[in-house]
Formats: C-alpha cells, structure tokens, sequence
C-alpha cells in the first residue's frame, strides 16, 4: 500500500575483455534491426491481459492465473526463472501464502541490478467515492498492472540482447492487503526478499509502481531522495538527456512502498511512481486510465540505465 508520509527520515583485469565484448555486443544491437527497443503498446497488451484475469489479490482465481502467466512470459523471454513461496502474517494474526516471483537475465554477470514491481491488487476499494464499492476488489490496472507491464516488456525486450549487467526482474507479492491504518501488514513480498537476502547484493534496486496513469508525472519520491539520491540523480538524469516529460524533477510525496525493505537492508533503492491518481484503490482503476506512452516512458529510461551501466 503506498501513503504519503509526512517523516522524511528514514572484476580482475583478466575478466575485462569478456565484459567489454558484452558491452559492444549491446551496443550494437542497439544500433540494429535486433535493438532492445521498449515497446508501449506491447506493454499496455501486458496490461491489459492482466485486467482481463479480473482481481489478482491473494487467495483469488485471478493471482494464481497472473501467477502462471508471468513464470510463462519470463520463460518464454529466455530468463532463468525461480519462486519464493513465503507466509505473510498479518498483524490480525491471518496468514497468507505468498510467492515472489524472479526472472534473472545475464545470470553469469556479477554486478546486478534489480528492477521490482508488486503484482498483487488490492482485495478493496477501500478509497472509493461510493461507500457502496467499498468491499469491492479493485482491478488494480495502474496499481498493480503497470509495473508489472513495464517489466514485462523490459524482459522481452533484453531476452534477445545480452544485458552488459546481470538484471534481475523481480515481482513482489502481498504489498496491498493489508488494512489501512496498519502499514506494517504492506510490503511482505518486499519485506521478506529484503530479510532474505542470502548474499544478493544489487548495485540498485528500483521499483516501479502506478506508473501507468495517462496523465503520468513521477516526481522525487522522498525516501528515495534521503536515502538513493545518486540513484535519483541518475534516473532523472537520463530521464531529461531522453527529453521524456513524465519525469518531473522535483520533490514529491514520501510513500510507503516496496523500496523501503531494500534501503534498510543498506541497498540503494527508488521508488518509481505517481501517487497523485485519483483513481487509486477504487473501483475505477481500470485500463482506460492508463495509455502506452506512459508506460514506454518509464521502459526507456530503465532501458537506458541498463545500457549505461
């Protein structure tokens, strides 16, 4: 669940050749008919597809065929593809089974980033103008669906380039369940991979999160900035050198989101999002508000940042 938050605390010389050769190889195929190019409208196909499975909150029909669906799309892409089941307990002391999902690409490379989105929908619209909606599960197009799509289209797109840096896409489960009020019951895909990290090490970890909104304008999330700003610089950075608009470089909300695990475990972690959408957690969370050129938006800057490494 994201909310706004009013505190602000929070290779040997020997193995050179082979990652040079990597990087050209990148390079080239960035200048070529096979260029890992981010595709807007085949993400907001990835979307779309999700919408149509109905709600994806734990428990439902709609998570565990979302669930098939990304392990089907990651294998297809060519990634090297692993689950997390994990219990999630909430502090009303229910327990839920949950499984993060992980899609790794240039599994050889030691330097590795991880790109992350949450895939599970709210299972209320708890914030919905009608009262009478309020019990509903939301279809999550944007909060939900969208990260998911970006990373998604960022797979197939490096599937057919070798990446110059391992890159991991990782699909978080559990972050909206819990009940308002209680943020310690969010986050428990993110939590859990963060507590388990067992020697993983990203050089970054970034998570995209409602991100899909037409009218999309993803500020300096504040977390971010305290904790990640040479992260922050950098993404907005290329953003600009890009001339892609959505990005607006300027202080934004501190949300509690997925990157907050990931910062106190001492990674360099940024949080992706627009939270100023109306929409969000009510029955209207549905692809019309949401558009391919937003979606690509965020997909080339992540292309880029990959490229750059």
């Amino acid at each position: 669940m994201r909310r706004r938050n009013s505190n602000s605390r929070i290779g040997t010389r020997a193995g050179l050749p082979c990652v040079f050769a990597a990087v050209l190889l990148w390079a080239a195929s960035c200048g070529g008919p096979g260029a890992p190019a981010f595709d807007g409208e085949s993400a907001y196909a990835f979307l779309r597809e999700q919408c149509d499975m109905g709600a994806r909150y734990p428990g439902s029909t709609g998570h565990l065929r979302l669930r098939r669906y990304i392990v089907e799309k990651l294998g297809e892409f060519g990634a090297s593809v692993s689950l997390q089941p994990f219990e999630g307990v909430l502090s009303t002391g229910d327990t839920l089974r949950l499984v993060n999902i992980i899609g790794n690409f240039n599994v050889g490379a030691s330097k590795r980033i991880m790109l992350a989105a949450h895939y599970d929908t709210r299972p209320v619209a708890d914030m919905d103008p009608d009262p009478a909606n309020r019990l509903t599960p939301i279809i999550g197009a944007n909060d939900g669906a969208s990260g998911v799509a970006v990373l998604l289209e960022i797979a197939r797109a490096i599937g057919g380039a070798k990446p110059p840096v391992g890159v991991d896409v990782v699909f978080l489960d559990g972050e909206d369940y819990g009940e308002s009020g209680r943020p310690w019951d969010f986050c428990l895909g993110s939590a859990w991979f963060a507590n388990n990290l067992k020697g993983y090490r990203p050089a970054a970890a970034i998570i995209v999160d409602m991100v899909g909104d037409s009218d999309l304008k993803i500020p300096r999330e504040g977390y971010s900035s305290a904790a990640s700003g040479r992260l922050v610089d950098e993404l907005f950075g290329i953003a600009a050198r890009l001339g892609v608009k959505q990005f607006a470089n300027e202080p934004g909300h501190t949300i509690i989101d997925d990157h907050l695990p990931f910062i106190r475990a001492g990674i360099e972690a940024a949080d992706l999002i627009d939270f100023d959408y109306p929409y969000w957690h009510t029955v209207a969370d549905t692809p019309d508000k949401c558009s391919p050129a937003s979606l690509e938006a965020v997909g080339r800057v992540l292309l880029e940042y990959i490229r750059s490494r």
